[in-house]
């Protein structure tokens, strides 16, 4: 059995115009583990990503925790700089981290861990559309396809999701055994 089977859960964010790909590949790939996923918006409303699959939320923003969920993913696409504005977005990303849970970030997804103040002086990847936002927020820019950071686990684009589900799925495994 996995390790990852049971009572791991797994928290997605969403919003208009996330990245297609990166909300249900790995979704799905952590399904596959076993695993609990949980999408949660700003609203219990049908969001469209950049490529028109739809996507309803599973709980708002006020209906979750930190402390309820074991990992968070936060997809690409134009939803990052959405996403950031909530501040109970932010807040939930610098808990999660505080608490060293596991945090998937891929592509655009960087802009909210920058508004969430936890990459400075972090190795990080993303697309080259924000290389220069996390430099400028004091991360140490890595051009990888997925790699880790302590407990950030980072994919650059679409190309390199199952990259990324690779490194998610090994980290979760890795901390599921400490």
């Amino acid at each position: 059995m996995s390790p990852l089977r049971g009572n791991r859960r797994v928290l997605v964010l969403v919003d208009h115009a996330y990245e297609d790909l990166e909300l249900w590949y790995p979704k799905l790939r952590l399904m596959e583990e076993g695993m609990e996923v949980v999408v949660a918006g700003p609203e219990k409303t049908v969001y469209a990503g950049k490529n028109g699959y739809p996507c309803k939320p599973d709980r708002s923003f006020d209906e979750v925790r930190a402390g309820d969920f074991d990992a968070l993913v936060i997809p690409g696409g134009w939803a990052p700089d959405k996403l950031r504005r909530h501040a109970a977005v932010t807040t939930l990303v610098k808990e999660m981290n505080v608490a060293g849970k596991i945090i998937g970030i891929i592509c655009y997804g960087g802009l909210v861990a920058i508004s969430a103040g936890i990459v400075k002086g972090k190795s990080a990847t993303g697309s080259l559309g924000i290389k220069d936002d996390l430099v400028n927020a004091g991360a140490n820019w890595v051009d990888a396809s997925a790699f880790r950071d302590e407990n950030k686990v980072w994919g650059r684009i679409v190309a390199d999701i199952p990259d990324f589900c690779r490194e998610l799925v090994a980290a979760l495994e890795e901390k599921a055994n400490q």
